[in-house]
């Protein structure tokens, strides 16, 4: 498959854009008071824990294939003389 540099832009920025959200996501799950019972955690925590760990697993691989996208874009500008 070939991308654009636009789109290669696009995925890196969609990567950082899930290492903005995410992690203030987390901080405002774990303050809220549903997360803990009696000091123990909750379902509540856990459930938005795996969903923040998959979410920052798939915006990191996203980002590292629109890197990668971008290095092949230029490769191929330098090829063409474009």
């Amino acid at each position: 498959m070939v991308l654009s540099r636009g789109w290669a832009a696009f995925l890196v920025l969609v990567g950082v854009w899930n290492w903005v959200i995410w992690p203030r996501f987390g901080l405002a799950i774990w303050n809220d008071e549903r997360s803990f019972a009696g000091g123990t955690p909750t379902s509540f925590l856990w459930v938005h824990a795996v969903l923040i760990v998959a979410s920052l697993a798939i915006g990191t691989t996203v980002a590292v294939l629109g890197v990668r996208a971008w290095r092949a874009a230029a490769g191929r500008a330098r090829v063409t003389g474009s």
